[in-house]
């Protein structure tokens, strides 16, 4: 349709995985193994409907508390995932670009990030942002941070710190988020691009990652169409 709008930064928080595979009897590293091929499949699929970017929520600050099996298998299978899926999003133009603090991520974990940044950081099909290690609150204190430096070593003033100053320094320089999807059918952003998110149309079906398949993306698509964007004025729509 001629007026189907297709938003230009997407996020989504990737949930349900461990309920997804116990649902199988299957363990909950069964459950991320799958989801991280879903990334990989809708992915692709998304930037191939004209998204621009997406964000997507890998671990966050507070996965550390899980048990040290799972975040130990998790760590593996970023490792391993990373490294294998080099060529697949060069084949397929994709940039990967990372969101998160370093500490307290093992070396191998933070290298393989480094890898697959660099060897994809001249593709221009789409930005995959994947937030690992990332919390919204610890991106606004970590921004705030650098641009207390940045007035104390003379670099800038402190009235030149504005929104899109403040903007252009978190951890990646991207457009304002345009649809938040929360898979699972939780109802909450758990610290998820706080910033970014402001203004972003939320939606939370009930299917688990591992499930959000090319046709559950299109149903958030028909969703967001019928939302009436009015970034706090009235009857705006842009």
């Amino acid at each position: 349709m001629e007026d189907y709008k297709i938003p230009k930064h997407v996020g989504i928080i990737l949930d349900g995985n461990g309920r997804w595979a116990k649902e199988r009897g299957l363990k909950r590293s069964e459950g991320h193994k799958e989801g991280f091929e879903t990334l990989k499949t809708i992915s692709k699929y998304i930037f191939k409907k004209g998204v621009k970017v997406l964000s997507v929520f890998a671990f966050s600050t507070e996965n550390f508390k899980r048990s040290n099996e799972e975040v130990d298998y998790l760590m593996n299978l970023f490792i391993k995932g990373f490294k294998s899926s080099i060529k697949e999003f060069n084949d397929n133009n994709i940039k990967v670009v990372f969101s998160g603090r370093k500490e307290p991520l093992k070396d191998k974990v933070y290298e393989a990030m480094e890898e697959l940044s660099y060897k994809t950081k001249d593709n221009t099909g789409g930005i995959l942002n994947i937030c690992l290690n990332y919390g919204g609150r610890a991106e606004i204190v970590d921004t705030t941070k650098k641009l207390v430096n940045a007035v104390l070593n003379g670099l800038i003033n402190v009235e030149d710190i504005n929104e899109e100053l403040f903007e252009e320094n978190l951890y990646n320089n991207l457009p304002p988020m345009d649809l938040l999807i929360r898979t699972s059918g939780e109802v909450r952003i758990s610290n998820f691009m706080l910033y970014q998110a402001a203004y972003a149309e939320m939606y939370f079906p009930k299917s688990y990652f591992p499930d959000f398949k090319e046709e559950e993306f299109d149903k958030a698509l028909d969703v967001y169409n019928k939302r009436d964007r009015r970034f706090g004025g009235i009857n705006e729509k842009k």
